[in-house]
């Protein structure tokens, strides 16, 4: 048990989870027909299982995954597992078909006539008594988390916010509030309505498919799995007293100190490489940064036009190009802050707190 709670908390540091979370995503992406081989996928989930059974024999993890409020953390694993299986096995069975020339699979049962009564109205009817039943259930038999009011005096340690806000919260660890908390979930929610104007493929619609649609499906996948289901885990289970991260079978010591000091650009251009003191002007001060995010919005995409997405910029145009470019580089921001933070202590690219205006 001793080598068992040791080897997991040594992969728990932020950049390991990142980049195995990212290599077991490019291994279900690219090597999709094997992953989704019920035998694979189950063997999977078993092991998961397995893994949350081992380690609730430590104290500690016990506490944490049978805490009320975290709970759904653990539903919310093994209900992702399972629907995605569900989802990306239909999409490589119509693949196959359509590579023999066959229509997919919803093409053959949409002349079926189904009901509203008793096809859709007695499942979803059932539905609703049996999940009543088990809420109750679980409200009665599960503390809830409620602590005591709220003081100024006393702030829990860590002070976390509902779980489905839990990878909002970890974005605020590498961003300013007004960007964190405002400006990249407003263009969450502003690219998601902007999705059916930019993408206006037809294939896929009515079925499932990977084959036809690859990189709408990967980009919503990387952004929904990485990007929001892996911070939601992080801040649940490695996050404690402090905001530190602790292995999953680490005690939560809140007298942990880590000895880290996070520096700007700028202070990393002027002060440690050119051996100057910082400008006084603000703008001076912060040219590298406000140059390295210019070539970022700017540049990159004129690159990415005429190389790796050369096809999308014939395809969509101009505009709508410069649009799905924008958002994806938005999205591409966050593991790339995450990186510099966790490699190089980097705090912001550019750091003006006289105007309010760091990133």
């Amino acid at each position: 048990m001793a080598a068992f709670e040791s080897f997991f908390n040594s992969l728990a540091s932020p950049s390991l989870v990142i980049i195995i979370s990212i290599g077991v995503f490019l291994l279900y992406f690219f090597r999709m027909r094997m992953m989704m081989q019920p035998r694979v996928s189950f063997a999977i989930m078993a092991l998961t299982a397995l893994f949350l059974v081992v380690g609730s024999q430590n104290h500690d993890f016990f506490k944490i995954i049978t805490k009320g409020d975290n709970m759904p953390i653990v539903i919310m694993i093994f209900a992702i597992l399972f629907f995605l299986w569900l989802a990306f096995r239909q999409a490589t069975l119509n693949d196959m078909r359509l590579e023999q020339g066959l229509p997919p699979n919803e093409a053959e049962s949409s002349n079926k006539k189904v009901l509203v009564w008793p096809d859709l109205v007695y499942p979803e009817f059932v539905m609703t008594v049996a999940l009543s039943a088990a809420f109750i259930i679980w409200g009665v038999m599960v503390e809830a988390p409620i602590e005591e009011p709220a003081s100024g005096t006393r702030a829990p340690n860590p002070a976390k916010a509902p779980w489905y806000f839990l990878g909002l919260q970890e974005m605020l660890v590498y961003f300013d509030p007004w960007l964190a908390g405002v400006v990249l979930p407003g263009m969450i929610v502003v690219g998601l309505m902007a999705i059916p104007y930019i993408d206006t493929n037809p294939k896929g619609n009515g079925y499932y498919t990977l084959k036809e649609r690859p990189f709408a499906i990967f980009m919503f996948m990387f952004g929904f799995l990485i990007l929001w289901v892996v911070l939601v885990i992080m801040g649940t289970f490695l996050r404690g007293p402090n905001w530190n991260f602790f292995g999953p079978f680490e005690f939560w010591d809140p007298h942990k100190v880590e000895a880290l000091v996070n520096v700007n650009l700028s202070e990393y251009f002027w002060v440690s490489w050119l051996d100057m003191r910082l400008p006084d002007n603000p703008l001076q001060r912060e040219l590298p940064g406000i140059v390295l995010i210019l070539i970022y919005l700017l540049i990159v995409p004129a690159i990415l036009a005429r190389t790796v997405l050369k096809k999308f910029f014939h395809q969509l145009g101009f505009a709508r190009f410069s649009i799905l470019v924008v958002l994806l580089l938005m999205m591409a921001s966050l593991p790339i802050k995450m990186f510099l933070r966790w490699t190089i202590n980097l705090k912001y690219l550019v750091g003006i707190p006289e105007w309010f205006f760091n990133i």
